[in-house]
């Protein structure tokens, strides 16, 4: 025989091991006759008899016994070798690049990241903060985090949520100023807001007519310093609920205001989904995502 099967050595193994057909069954999963008629098996194909059967259970012979040094480095090698054949296909490490808005990743993806850190500390991470819609096609991210659906045709995209957004204000500012009942008491308040860009100015046209960018007496297109000006008491702002609901200090104003819900898409390269890690991450992502949004 020039050939023995994997499974009789294996079953060898752990009979020598443990001195009893119940014992090896129990550690391989596998019932006794089985591992009974490897035995006797390989005993055949070998030509030699392996054990003595008594009442002591299964020992080893001489035979056995040189032979059981043999089967035991064929085994560890044969366990090394799934253990690495597993690894390069399933292995869940390095690194992944994830691009996402200044307030997202300032604020929001820290938290969640320490958890993927507890669940998966083979992964690295790097954050790329920008409101610009980053490149995928040119791999300046491995996953996008945005609130517009992707164009390119190349890239995977899914919607995961959307985030409500609230008028809120510090209370030492409402404490200060009073806090608005109306739509129309904002006209006496001092109101944060966009410097260049005009999207929030278009956002509230339909409920306050005639804003303009001197409407609003702190201005920048930064959104942490937007949040930043609104947590500490600079006036009314606009921002995601719940960050506010989170931020000690801080509270909803006019809570019927109509304000539109900000879309989350996660998006990657069509030629990138394949990777474990980033499948992995991307995953997570979603149902972290969708756990924030809900509050």
């Amino acid at each position: 025989m020039t050939e023995i099967d994997w499974n009789l050595i294996r079953s060898f193994v752990a009979v020598a091991e443990t001195g009893s057909l119940s014992a090896a069954a129990r550690q391989l999963s596998a019932s006794q006759p089985t591992l009974g008629r490897h035995i006797a098996e390989l005993e055949q194909a070998l030509g030699v008899t392996l054990f003595r059967r008594g009442r002591q259970g299964y020992v080893l012979t001489e035979a056995g016994s040189l032979l059981f040094e043999r089967g035991l480095a064929v085994h560890e090698k044969a366990t090394a070798f799934s253990r690495l054949a597993l690894g390069s296909v399933e292995a869940i490490e390095g690194t992944v690049r994830i691009a996402a808005s200044e307030v997202v990743a300032a604020c929001v993806l820290p938290e969640m990241l320490a958890r993927l850190g507890v669940e998966e500390p083979a992964i690295e991470v790097e954050i790329v903060a920008s409101n610009q819609v980053e490149n995928l096609l040119r791999r300046d991210a491995d996953i996008a985090i945005r609130m517009v659906r992707p164009a390119q045709n190349e890239l995977v995209a899914r919607k995961v949520t959307a985030i409500p957004l609230r008028a809120c204000a510090a209370t030492s500012y409402l404490d200060r100023r009073g806090r608005p009942e109306k739509l129309e008491d904002l006209r006496g308040h001092d109101l944060i807001g966009f410097d260049r860009s005009d999207e929030m100015i278009r956002g509230l046209e339909p409920y306050l007519p005639g804003l303009t960018r001197h409407t609003f007496r702190l201005r920048s297109d930064n959104h942490i310093v937007l949040w930043e000006a609104v947590r500490t008491g600079n006036g009314i702002g606009i921002a995601q609920e719940p960050l506010v609901r989170r931020a000690p200090g801080v509270e909803i104003v006019l809570p019927d205001l109509p304000l539109p819900a900000l879309p989350v898409w996660l998006a990657m390269h069509r030629d990138v989904r394949a990777s474990v890690r980033i499948r992995r991450v991307a995953d997570f992502l979603q149902e972290e995502l969708k756990r924030y949004s809900a509050g």
